[in-house]
């Protein structure tokens, strides 16, 4: 008897898989590379070493990619056709570890997290009620708007005294790149409004040029070819506040893969377990202990591959593995890297906005799935993301705390994820709690 194959499970011949693959990179390529360039600017690293991290950071999300679509044994990976990057959720927490202690403490605490999430991805999996859109959305949403901020100081600058702070070239750029975005999104179809925000910024970059806002003197000593060496920043360190704040940052991440492995399920047709859950839990622990050692970040399931696989309607998990390869390539050419991180500020900025209020946009809509008559859901909404924007609005707000505290507090992710989880226990997993479902 013939076994039919599962579409998902079916691949395709390598003609298709480079030009499928090629696209899923081309949707996902500024959101993940966004991530290193914001957090190296906050950072304040120089354009050599934000270079480095855009390797780190593709050449981790491929094989993280690969470990997804293709499945590690028993163990790791979802085994769908998802492509992964650098997740929004770590850069805030990170710029406040890197302030506070300093890189090797950021990855440091990245790779204790990764550990931690290894640790608990299955029994992560079974208890995926506490985590309901009532507390992803909270946290989604804080985290687009915490990042808001981090995008404005890139197109204005982060000193107002600097003589070229808010500078009208510079605002002016970023405006017509806004502009650019928003005709392509509405008169461009398929996939040429999907890659609106890639296409201007390049377009923004080349306008750039001749405003003398541009440096790429650095591209031409870079290599080829090559591999970042691991743990650049030294031996890694692991201040208590900061690995909670990261283990916090992992969970959170568990949550934002889990909604978007679950919806390419229901894309495929392909029924999710509770340990196929949990080895895609367990490679988003892979990618922060790897990212830990690589210099790159914690990887999440990319939302936007998930769309582009109901456009498309193709399901095989080896157009993703595709995708990972191709994404390998990138991270091992240097010239690349540092092409992208010599970007000008006012460019980035501009994509990131659109980026990052696009991703509170997600949170608003995760919420829009829960309950709110007859049950507190409101009250717990309004008092999470109060005190997550607490930080945001009010930097100094938590100045007067121990420095492990200003970690913790000091994230709008961590405070939100935490006042979020808390809240819904207390209304929603109590025995007083009201009968009503929360989501």
């Amino acid at each position: 008897m013939t076994t039919v194959r599962h579409p998902v499970d079916t691949p395709l011949p390598p003609a298709q898989l480079g030009v499928l693959g090629l696209q899923h990179v081309l949707v996902m390529y500024l959101g993940c590379v966004t991530v290193p360039l914001v957090f190296g600017a906050a950072a304040g690293l120089d354009t050599e070493t934000v270079g480095l991290l855009i390797n780190a950071d593709l050449l981790v999300a491929g094989v993280v990619t690969l470990v997804q679509s293709l499945g590690v044994g028993r163990v790791l990976g979802v085994r769908l056709p998802v492509v992964v990057g650098a997740t929004f959720t770590a850069v805030s927490p990170m710029i406040l570890i890197a302030q506070q202690y300093g890189l090797a403490a950021v990855y440091g605490s990245m790779i204790a997290a990764g550990v931690f999430g290894l640790l608990v991805a299955v029994p992560f999996s079974r208890a995926l009620r506490f985590f309901p859109p009532l507390v992803s959305g909270v946290v989604i949403t804080v985290v687009g708007l915490s990042l808001i901020g981090v995008a404005a100081g890139l197109i204005a600058g982060n000193d107002p005294a600097a003589p070229d702070y808010a500078a009208l070239p510079n605002l002016g750029l970023a405006g017509g790149i806004l502009l650019l975005v928003v005709l392509l999104t509405r008169f461009a179809t398929g996939f040429l409004a999907q890659v609106a925000v890639l296409l201007s910024l390049v377009a923004g970059t080349l306008a750039a040029i001749p405003m003398g806002l541009t440096d790429f003197s650095g591209v031409g000593g870079a290599a080829w070819v090559g591999i970042s060496a691991p743990l650049h920043f030294g031996p890694p360190e692991f201040p208590v506040a900061a690995v909670v704040s990261m283990c916090v940052v992992m969970l959170v991440t568990f949550t934002e893969s889990t909604a978007d492995m679950l919806a390419v399920g229901e894309l495929t047709g392909k029924e999710l377990s509770r340990a196929d859950l949990a080895r895609g839990m367990a490679a988003d622990g892979v990618s922060a202990v790897l990212g830990g050692f690589m210099n790159a970040f914690v990887d999440t399931v990319f939302a936007q591959n998930v769309g582009l696989i109901g456009m498309t309607g193709v399901r095989s998990r080896y157009v993703a593995a595709s995708a990972g390869g191709i994404l390998v390539l990138l991270g091992l050419v240097p010239k690349l890297g540092q092409v992208v991180a010599a970007l000008p500020g006012p460019v980035v900025g501009a994509a990131g906005l659109v980026m990052f209020a696009m991703v509170a946009s997600v949170g608003v809509r995760t919420l829009g799935k829960v309950q709110y008559d007859g049950t507190k859901n409101l009250f717990i909404v309004a008092v999470a993301v109060g005190i997550g924007m607490v930080p945001v609005v009010a930097p100094g707000f938590y100045r007067g705390f121990p420095g492990w505290a200003q970690v913790v507090l000091g994230s709008a992710i961590t405070s939100a994820t935490l006042a979020a989880f808390v809240l819904n226990l207390v209304f929603n997993h109590t025995k007083r709690a009201a009968a009503a479902p929360v989501d």
